[in-house]
């Protein structure tokens, strides 16, 4: 007896097989906007001297990769008018800093030290008191970053300060007078002939991270996050 189709034996066809039908794909969500793009942009980071930003570009590079990290050098006298006229997102700035308009984070905080001539009398030991510095010139540049410091018995240059602490600097690798600066501004500096020595009781100087109250963007707060030390999988980046 022949079979019928339908694969038994004796039949002339193979079983029909029903095509797949493709996986229904979920409605859209009424009124969602498609996703636009990422638009280029740059994120214009701003540091004064001494600033050492570097391992948190690194960091900003891992995470942020298609978004390029431009570091634009700032004067201590411009770093607030920078920040508020646009032409930085965030500063590395150092403190006191007008808060008006701005968030301030502080980070860190650096002593000052004594740039002396390397063949001063002055190197002759690891630390220094503010009386060793009697007799000296002191010589306080236009840029200076720590304000006044009493340092009685010291004497003031017969000569106009210097623009700048490099200026000042190279001044006192002549051998004539002595600055006082933030570590960070000696070590920027730093010439073989001359040397720094911590002095104890002066002012220290405040670095912080900065940026304006309006412009607070999603890559401001992924920098601020990194800065912090949150991973990238934290919930604010």
């Amino acid at each position: 007896m022949r079979k019928g189709r339908g694969g038994a034996p004796g039949g002339r066809g193979r079983p029909r097989r029903t095509p797949a039908r493709p996986a229904a794909r979920p409605p859209a969500a009424k009124g969602a906007a498609p996703v636009a793009p990422e638009e280029p942009r740059v994120f214009r980071l701003g540091a004064i001297p001494g600033a050492t930003p570097g391992k948190w570009i690194d960091r900003w590079r891992e995470r942020r990769a298609h978004v390029p990290l431009e570091l634009v050098p700032l004067t201590v006298s411009g770093q607030r008018d920078a920040l508020l006229a646009g032409e930085v997102d965030a500063a590395l700035v150092r403190l006191p800093i007008d808060d008006a308009d701005l968030h301030v984070i502080p980070l860190y905080t650096e002593e000052a030290v004594v740039v002396a001539s390397a063949d001063s009398a002055l190197t002759a030991v690891e630390e220094l008191e503010p009386q060793d510095l009697a007799g000296e010139v002191l010589i306080v540049p236009h840029d200076d970053v720590l304000g006044p410091i009493p340092l009685p018995g010291t004497q003031a240059p017969r000569f106009d300060a210097p623009e700048t602490t490099a200026d000042a600097i190279a001044t006192v690798a002549t051998g004539v007078g002595v600055v006082v600066v933030p570590m960070s501004l000696a070590r920027l500096h730093h010439r073989r002939d001359v040397a720094h020595r911590p002095l104890r009781g002066a002012p220290t100087s405040t670095v912080a991270l900065a940026w304006p109250v309006a412009r607070d963007t999603p890559d401001v707060q992924t920098f601020v996050g990194i800065v912090r030390g949150r991973t990238a999988h934290s919930s604010r980046g």
